[in-house]
């Protein structure tokens, strides 16, 4: 039995479920589908590796796209394809004797070397130069098909709309037409693509399409460019899935939803207030976080910024010039947890910040894990990392111009062979997607897997996951750009 993968970066359940979605909706009635919970935190990556190797980002020692590589103060790393160890669904397949394809599936550059093909996805720096497929030739058939092939679309952080609009419905096009030239051209047992151009319409236009936007204009001619942009994806999705036999289980999936972005929350300009973070001099403007003259012998935490915050405690016997003895890490930390999640936004009301303690949140801790995660106003706020704004709340973005944020739940639609008419299905996980396709196709399940089986009860085991109700410069930009890095 074959498997398809349709990924859709960042597609929110509202929409991805609730909208009329013709080739959607017949997926729908054909199997078993939901609201998708995501990992803490719910990141591109590493939440598709999380999916695809069915193990949390502590098993997997990755927490987000830049990673303390050491515990020196600088050590922070982008998460490349070889951070990943993990045996994911593709490995399983080619180790039973199966061929594989994945597309833009994050992170998959460098290339993967594996039974099949390969191609890189939106942290490749720059496809016109750099080898982003596996064989390298996939490359020129990629070139002769469509041009030059796009990994994401360049500029994402601009006012100007329109061109940013034909350029993510100019990937997208190149992007169908090279998985339909592989779904006909190529023989595989296991398919998976990941499509970013949803979340770039998210990120970039979802103030004129939300009326809980605070910034949300009703008249705006942008209002149904992510709509319209749904009912593209379901078209392209229909002509792929023409193309298939009967024998084929097919997956719809997010790694993550979407939702409307209040502001940004300056944590390590708030650390500085509270006394945390010692500087020996104050910046005149705002300051990235890199430069700025830290007196690390007096600091106690720091922060790198995003979509979400990670806060590091400097321990001694740890850090270089750790401050906060061993013995009294613990109260350190749960003092902290708690005045973050007492923070307040601009008019002093409660912002419902979530904290979490990642040994709390996952079944092990590997590498090395910020001491705290923070969703500030439950992901209401993103996490901005200079310091010199002389205030704690933001409505700009410290990355340019974002209209949304990563929410909680994603979204999942299951149809084929031996998926039962189950309808809609709660309490599904995104761990539990490998462990999920890869019974179905008759394909052994990696004990090291955390996830359940979804559409037979009478199968399911007791997961082990719980939870709480650098590369390059051009990397590091792209990423900055993209709002993961702040």
């Amino acid at each position: 039995m074959k498997i398809l993968i349709a990924g859709l970066d960042c597609a929110a359940p509202e929409l991805l479920l609730g909208e009329d979605l013709p080739n959607i909706r017949r997926l729908m009635a054909a199997g078993v589908y939901g609201r998708l919970e995501s990992v803490i935190p719910p990141i591109t990556v590493p939440a598709w590796q999380c999916m695809s190797t069915s193990r949390d980002p502590g098993a997997l020692g990755v927490y987000g796209f830049r990673n303390r590589a050491d515990h020196s103060y600088d050590g922070m790393q982008t998460a490349d394809a070889r951070w990943f160890k993990a045996v994911t669904m593709w490995d399983q397949v080619a180790m039973e004797g199966g061929r594989s394809i994945i597309v833009g599936v994050p992170p998959s550059y460098p290339p993967r070397r594996m039974n099949g093909i390969s191609v890189g996805c939106f942290l490749t720096p720059d496809p016109s130069v750099d080898v982003y497929t596996h064989p390298t030739s996939v490359g020129d058939r990629l070139r002769g098909l469509v041009g030059e092939y796009p990994v994401d679309v360049k500029g994402f952080r601009t006012e100007n709309k329109d061109k940013l609009h034909a350029d993510i419905l100019e990937m997208t096009r190149k992007h169908f037409e090279v998985i339909r030239h592989f779904v006909t051209s190529e023989e595989w047992d296991y398919l998976h693509f990941v499509e970013i151009g949803l979340d770039r319409i998210h990120h970039g236009f979802w103030k004129h399409h939300d009326p809980r936007h605070v910034q949300h204009d009703p008249d705006s001619p942008y209002r149904d460019v992510i709509r319209d942009y749904y009912r593209l994806l379901d078209h392209e999705i229909g002509t792929v899935l023409e193309m298939l036999d009967a024998d084929t289980l097919v997956l719809v999936v997010s790694d993550h939803g979407a939702r409307p972005l209040d502001g940004g929350f300056c944590v390590n300009e708030w650390l500085v207030r509270e006394g945390y973070l010692v500087l020996r001099s104050n910046p005149n403007e705002v300051t990235p976080f890199e430069e700025l003259d830290i007196d690390w012998g007096r600091t106690k935490a720091w922060s790198s910024g995003g979509y979400y915050a990670r806060i590091f405690l400097n321990l001694r016997g740890r850090e270089p010039e750790g401050t906060i003895e061993p013995a009294d890490y613990f109260a350190v930390r749960t003092e902290l947890a708690e005045r973050l999640a007492a923070t307040t936004d601009p008019e002093g009301r409660p912002l419902g910040t979530r904290v979490f303690r990642p040994e709390e949140l996952y079944a092990r801790v590997e590498g090395i894990a910020p001491d705290l995660i923070v969703h500030f106003g439950d992901l209401a706020w993103r996490a901005v990392g200079g310091v010199g704004y002389g205030r704690v709340h933001v409505r700009e973005n410290d990355t340019g111009p974002d209209d949304c944020n990563h929410a909680q739940f994603g979204a999942f639609v299951l149809a084929g062979p031996g998926v039962p008419e189950l309808g809609e299905r709660e309490g599904a996980h995104l761990l539990d997607i490998a462990p999920t396709l890869l019974e179905l196709a008759g394909h052994d399940v990696p004990q090291e897997m955390q996830g359940r089986q979804l559409v037979r009860p009478d199968r399911e085991a007791a997961p082990t996951w719980s939870a709480p109700t650098e590369g390059d410069d051009l990397v590091r930009e792209r990423l900055k750009g993209l709002g993961y890095l702040g």
